[in-house]
């Protein structure tokens, strides 16, 4: 016990601010990722209120993300938030956070081998979208905001095509009145995103499916002229009501 005490004094007699962040900024630019981990929460541990400390805490969020641990990520820049709201680079927490919520639910095979994310469970996609808002309300000017608008318009596209997805669930289950409501959410939550024709095709079949004909039509009207070319539409602009039952299936 007295050895070991001794040692961890000596350590810590020895071992600087400036060494630690040193040793970390190394290993981040070797990607040691774990072991620079180490050494930044050595550095929030002994030196919270150090020269070093403030940048420390950033680096420790980039490090979490690099290093594969997207929810770390996210708890280190909301807690840096919370410490220092007012700090010059506090955009590039929102925005890690961001960042970490857009790639949270994927996994190793899914990072290397990409899968339809539009069919994944749209919670992290709605919570990056979040982030990602909370950054350009707050930093229109900042130097992430140009990426974060381009994330913004995927994770608004992704979202749309997920919500048709779910409408196609409940058209095979005969649910119309539920896959209208998904159909309509598109058109009034994500407009002008590449989703919203099938949104449309998805609120002509619903109430046609309901024996609303007069609503069916108003709404085929809105999608014949915005969309002449959908494939539901034949060459004279009349919507097939038969295309979403091919190969026996319920689904536009």
């Amino acid at each position: 016990l007295t050895a070991c005490s001794s040692n961890e004094k000596k350590e810590e007699k020895f071992t600087s601010e400036a060494d630690l962040y040193t040793a970390a900024e190394e290993q981040l630019e070797h990607e040691q990722w774990e072991v620079a981990i180490k050494n930044l929460q050595k550095l929030e541990e002994h030196f919270p209120f150090g020269a070093y400390a403030e940048q420390g805490q950033l680096e420790l969020i980039y490090a979490y993300y690099n290093y594969g641990k997207p929810d770390e990520a996210i708890a280190t820049a909301n807690r840096f938030i919370r410490l220092h709201p007012q700090h010059r680079n506090v955009d590039y927490a929102y925005y890690m956070m961001g960042l970490s919520s857009f790639t949270k639910d994927k996994g190793m095979f899914e990072r290397a081998m990409p899968t339809d994310m539009t069919k994944r469970d749209p919670g992290a996609a709605r919570e990056s979208l979040a982030n990602f808002t909370q950054l350009l309300n707050r930093f229109p000017e900042s130097p992430y905001a140009a990426d974060a608008k381009k994330r913004m318009l995927f994770l608004r596209n992704a979202l749309a095509r997920y919500e048709i997805h779910v409408a196609n669930y409940y058209f095979k289950r005969q649910a119309y009145v539920a896959a209208i409501s998904r159909g309509r959410y598109v058109i009034e939550n994500y407009p002008q995103a590449p989703a919203t024709p099938d949104a449309l095709a998805v609120m002509v079949q619903g109430y046609h499916l309901l024996g609303m004909q007069d609503r069916s039509k108003e709404v085929l009207e809105v999608l014949r002229t915005n969309y002449p070319n959908f494939p539901a539409l034949n060459k004279n602009g009349e919507f097939n009501y038969d295309y979403a039952f091919e190969n026996h299936e319920r689904n536009l």
